[in-house]
């Protein structure tokens, strides 16, 4: 598939190629995560062409742990096997770098008050592991948003007010410090409902992949059931900026006619996105610092985790994986160490 996209145009073999993989939940949730075969996948492609400076790249956040979702989810193994190194972005071993956007920003420098990156990604390519699913956030999420994790520290969650326009900058930053960009979307279970955890796991047996984060965004959320240009706010910014296609009708499909394709997802919310929705997208949002920049986040980290880890995983997902185990690829999944 990567080969057929001449993928190797979009990723100069002279540069390390940066693996931004997906953990979106530590725990094995099939959809939720970037999965084995398509990071295999993906690293044997690249081994095979030639391509020796790879790096896998994780990111955490205050409600994921990176380290178990790596050996939950079983990229570890994948890792090992083809000799692929990872680092993890927030490591204090891991230098952030102050860079200054040729681009004019929408958001991102009020948000934060300067930009910093991780010194590795700099001059780096990087390639994307996104799954087909929706967020209770975005509406759908992909690889623009996986971005989000990669460029932006564990106070990322400051941007969730602006989610879009913060989106769009980090696309523009993206284009100018890596000399490659293209991504790989595993949609062979995507993830319906309260994304992009508590969803329900769905066989669809897809594998996208493009080296215009924009234009894959905007076929995955087509592919659910969204109007990428109507109901993606991201993919109409970048539309109308000029830096990227998300009008599905411009976009060259190869392999199947996808025209007709419609899995009639929906954004559904449970108690704590409810919370969070109050918190980033009502009026409570003018006194967001109070919640988010004091020791009161705690409270939500804790909330997080016992609303996600402690009840809905043990009372409603394991009972879903348990469903998708039966399918192929939850075979599959089980035969990865």
């Amino acid at each position: 598939m990567m080969r057929s996209l001449d993928y190797r145009r979009a990723l100069p073999a002279g540069n390390r190629t940066v693996l931004k993989d997906n953990i979106s939940w530590h725990l094995p949730y099939l959809s939720a995560n970037t999965t084995p075969w398509q990071l295999e996948g993906v690293v044997k492609t690249l081994r095979e062409d030639g391509y020796r400076d790879l790096l896998g790249l994780h990111n955490q956040t205050v409600v994921t742990d990176a380290h178990r979702g790596d050996k939950l989810n079983k990229f570890a193994g994948v890792y090992k096997k083809y000799g692929v190194p990872t680092v993890d972005n927030f490591d204090p071993a891991c230098a952030w770098v102050r860079i200054e956007p040729k681009t004019p920003l929408l958001v991102l420098d009020r948000i934060f008050g300067e930009v910093r990156v991780p010194e590795v990604l700099i001059g780096s390519n990087v390639l994307h592991l996104p799954t087909v699913k929706t967020h209770v956030y975005t509406t759908m999420t992909g690889a623009m948003k996986n971005a989000f994790g990669g460029l932006l520290r564990d106070n990322r969650h400051w941007a969730h007010t602006d989610i879009h326009k913060t989106l769009v900058d980090l696309l523009a930053i993206q284009k100018e410090i890596h000399p490659g960009l293209f991504a790989v979307m595993d949609g062979t279970i995507c993830g319906d409902g309260a994304g992009p955890r508590a969803m329900i796991p769905v066989v669809k047996n897809y594998m996208l992949a493009s080296d215009d984060m924009v234009a894959i965004d905007a076929v995955s959320a087509w592919l659910m059931g969204f109007d990428p240009l109507g109901e993606v706010e991201c993919i109409r910014l970048v539309q109308e900026r000029g830096v990227g296609v998300g009008d599905v009708r411009e976009i060259a499909v190869v392999g199947e006619d996808v025209s007709e394709v419609n899995f009639h997802f929906k954004v559904r919310y449970h108690f704590a996105s409810r919370v969070g929705r109050l918190l980033w997208f009502t009026p409570l949002a003018k006194i967001q610092s109070l919640f988010f920049k004091t020791p009161l986040v705690h409270a939500f980290i804790w909330g997080s985790a016992a609303y996600h880890d402690h009840y809905w995983w043990p009372v409603h997902g394991t009972k879903r994986m348990a469903e998708i185990a039966k399918s192929p690829w939850g075979r599959l999944f089980q035969a990865y160490e």
